[in-house]
């Protein structure tokens, strides 16, 4: 009696000793037990995860679609954390709250859902979220330029990802890197990439992962630099992060309050249609403010930070403008710096100008944007544009986050471009200390949303 007495004790603790070896410290479970891939499926192509010295080793196979070693179980809100290293120079990845579509990939299936990435390319974007599969780049990094130097080649790197509610933050080795905000993907799986590889020398590579381990209770936000770039993908609305850091709503998605039209003290009274938190510029003539006519902010900037989406139709022209002082009186379109809004595939004026400087983010009729770093939604599907003037008058423009081009305004460059373009017959064009925001009527139908501005000091 005592013997079973003693051995029924006795394994009640081991059991307590093995339920605290898995939740303990902080209430952290561990996702590899260091020894199987119990929990794990591989889904996509057909690269070979096995288990080294205690940690999991992807080897990239040649010619085979992105695999991904998942776990079986979905997740919803969690902190996750997962050291990785890479024996060469090939793009890796930590998949959250991602999904299998065996539709994809021509019938062979793919893994899509939000990605953290290890970039160790020139490019350096390791932190940042790219959207598999379906979105492409979500948060490149050159929204935070600070974090491109925080990834170690030949080391183990460390990932962190916070997802509560529907805000995702990521930090690479201690330091915050990028914080999206969007409404897809409630829940799924986590995902190991090994990514596809097409050159014989790339194949036989290594990936290592190890310490992999997630928090799902008791979760509290980590507070984030004020100073760092939220990518908002929800419509017309800020975080409290956001407004703690000075941004507020040009549209609201409701009204038009804050907006009058050009040369005009109200809104105008047609051409202009606010339905389902979109704010849409109709079809006319395909002529420069010929129905409702370009609007304008009501208030005035001078160093700032604006974002917007927008969303094209097949063939149109548009564009948002900035330092607008409506002091010319133009016929047709308010003057101001442009950046640009069209259709390049199907607008005449994408092609004309200079060197493509009429194309898509441009600085209309003046700087060209580079079009190797822009990451386009078809025409038709919702892109994000970004203007960011500083106090010294440095001048970005981004297409849904990448940065595609940068100039001074003011300066010796700036004034040669000026001289050669459109506007030479306007005097000091550009230079104003402050301007309205202008959204142009180009008598083809675009529509806006989520309109927001900062305020630089």
């Amino acid at each position: 009696m005592l013997k079973r007495t003693y051995l029924l004790v006795l394994g009640v603790l081991l059991q307590a000793g093995v339920s605290s070896a898995s939740n303990n410290d902080g209430g952290w479970t561990n996702l590899f037990d260091g020894k199987t891939l119990r929990g794990w499926k591989v889904l996509g192509g057909q690269a070979d995860y096995k288990i080294e010295d205690g940690v999991i080793v992807g080897t990239t196979a040649l010619n085979t679609p992105n695999s991904f070693l998942v776990t079986e179980k979905e997740y919803g809100d969690f902190v996750l954390e997962v050291d990785i290293k890479l024996g060469a120079a090939i793009n890796s990845g930590v998949q959250t709250r991602s999904h299998f579509n065996p539709k994809l990939n021509n019938g062979r299936g793919a893994v899509y859902g939000r990605q953290v990435e290890i970039d160790p390319s020139d490019r350096r974007w390791s932190g940042g979220i790219y959207d598999e599969s379906r979105r492409q780049w979500i948060y490149p990094l050159s929204l935070n330029e600070d974090a491109q130097s925080l990834y170690k080649a030949g080391e183990y790197n460390r990932i962190k990802v916070e997802c509560i509610g529907n805000e995702t933050k990521t930090w690479l080795n201690g330091k915050p890197v990028a914080y999206v905000i969007d409404t897809l993907d409630q829940s799924g799986f986590i995902g190991l990439q090994v990514h596809s590889v097409s050159k014989p020398s790339d194949a036989g590579q290594k990936i290592y992962f190890k310490n992999v381990r997630i928090k799902t209770g008791n979760l509290r936000p980590e507070p984030f630099p004020s100073n760092i770039f939220v990518v908002n993908m929800q419509p017309n609305y800020l975080s409290d992060h956001e407004k703690q850091g000075g941004w507020k709503l040009l549209f609201d998605g409701k009204t038009t309050d804050g907006w009058v039209g050009a040369y005009k003290n109200k809104f105008p009274e047609k051409g202009w249609v606010v339905k389902d938190g979109t704010l849409t510029v109709l079809s006319s003539d395909g002529g420069e403010s010929t129905n409702g006519g370009d609007i304008v902010s009501r208030d005035t900037y001078g160093a700032f930070d604006l974002t917007f989406d927008f969303k094209l139709s097949p063939g149109a022209n548009s564009g948002v403008k900035y330092f607008v002082t409506q002091k010319e009186n133009n016929q047709g379109s308010a003057i101001g710096l442009e950046y640009q809004i069209v259709d390049d595939k199907l607008h005449p004026d994408a092609k004309l100008g200079r060197e493509g400087n009429r194309s898509l983010a441009s600085l209309y009729d003046l700087i060209t944007a580079n079009k190797p770093s822009r990451f386009l939604h078809p025409t038709g599907e919702w892109n994000s544009g970004r203007v960011v003037v500083y106090p010294d008058n440095r001048v970005e423009h981004y297409l849904n986050g990448a940065k595609v081009l940068e100039y001074v305004r003011g300066s010796k460059d700036f004034k040669d471009l000026v001289a050669i373009s459109k506007y030479k017959q306007w005097p000091n064009f550009g230079e104003a200390p402050q301007g309205h925001i202008l959204l142009q009527d180009h008598g083809n139908e675009v529509s806006f949303r989520s309109v927001k501005i900062k305020k630089l000091r």
